[in-house]
Order: structure tokens, then sequence, then C-alpha cells
């Protein structure tokens, strides 16, 4: 699998692959971490496409956020509505800036991108679940995202926004590390 990977854009897993639990999140684990290449995860039910017309970005600041969006770029200059998301963003000199999306609006729409910021409360809900559920209700196509935010370990363990977000919408998850 990595030998292939290495020679692609993009590693597709399908819904056999996330059924099968022994080796579905080895295959995303090892095309992120062994590849440096994205991946897009599509569950059971979703439908697959690289034009999509309508992406959600889920948006933290952090470096594997913005590698997302540049290997989803292609995606996301062709789309017909970007929406950026970020959930209780605060408003930082570092991290969001001053004015939270701004930045990577700004970077999306120099590449061509119809982008809009959408400032999401989490009213204490995991971010997870905030995102997941906004892209249903925005109607998205895919959700890109960084993967992996925290330490990997601690991932694997206690679980997390990648790890939450792969079993749970039923739509296509792009994710870069």
């Amino acid at each position: 699998m990595r030998a292939r990977a290495l020679c692609n854009d993009l590693t597709i897993v399908g819904p056999a692959l996330l059924n099968d639990v022994n080796v579905g999140p080895l295959v995303i684990n090892g095309s992120l971490f062994d590849t440096g290449k994205p991946v897009l995860v599509v569950p059971e039910g979703a439908e697959a496409t690289l034009s999509p017309r309508r992406v959600l970005v889920g948006w933290d600041s952090r470096v594997e956020a913005s590698r997302s969006v540049r290997e989803a770029l292609h995606l996301l200059a062709g789309a017909e509505e970007v929406r950026v998301a970020l959930v209780d963003p605060e408003a930082t000199c570092t991290g969001n800036g001053t004015e939270p999306g701004a930045d990577i609006a700004a970077y999306l729409t120099r590449h061509g991108a119809r982008v809009s910021v959408d400032l999401l409360a989490s009213a204490g809900k995991p971010v997870a679940m905030v995102l997941a559920q906004y892209a249903i209700d925005s109607s998205a196509d895919v959700i890109v995202m960084g993967a992996y935010g925290s330490r990997r370990l601690r991932e694997r363990l206690f679980g997390g926004v990648t790890r939450w977000i792969v079993g749970k919408p039923p739509l296509p998850l792009f994710l870069a590390r």
C-alpha cells in the first residue's frame, strides 16, 4: 500500500476498508504518516467526487489544517462554495489572528475559491460533532481538515476530532497532515 501511495497524489479509503477495524485505521495512518500524501475517506452511503460543489473546511490555524487546505486547493478553487468553519475561535495576535478566519479566507480567495467564514459556537459539544453537524446542515459534499492535531499516541488512545469524524458523518473527508 505504501509503495502505491507514494506514487499517487491521493489515497482513497472506501467503506470496505473503513469497516475493517483491523486494516482501515492502519491504511489511513500509514498513508498520512508514511507517505505525506492526503487521504480521502469515503464512508458507506457517501458519494465521493473530486469536483465537489460545496466544501466545508475545518480550520483551527494549525499546521495540519494549513497542509490540508494546500493539498485540497484544486478541490477548493473549483467549488461553487467554500465555507471555512472555526469552532470557538479566539482572536489573538498569533494563531487565529485578530480576525479569525480572515487570513485563510484571503489565501483561498487568491487561489480562486469563493469563500465565506463561519464562526461556530460549540455550546459544550465536541468540536468534531459541531463540524460534522454543520457540514450536514450546510449541504457540504466533503469536509477538508487537518489530521491529528494532537500527538499521535494520544489520538489513538483517546480518540480526537479526526478519529471521531472519520466514523460519523455520511460524507467524504479529505485529510492531510
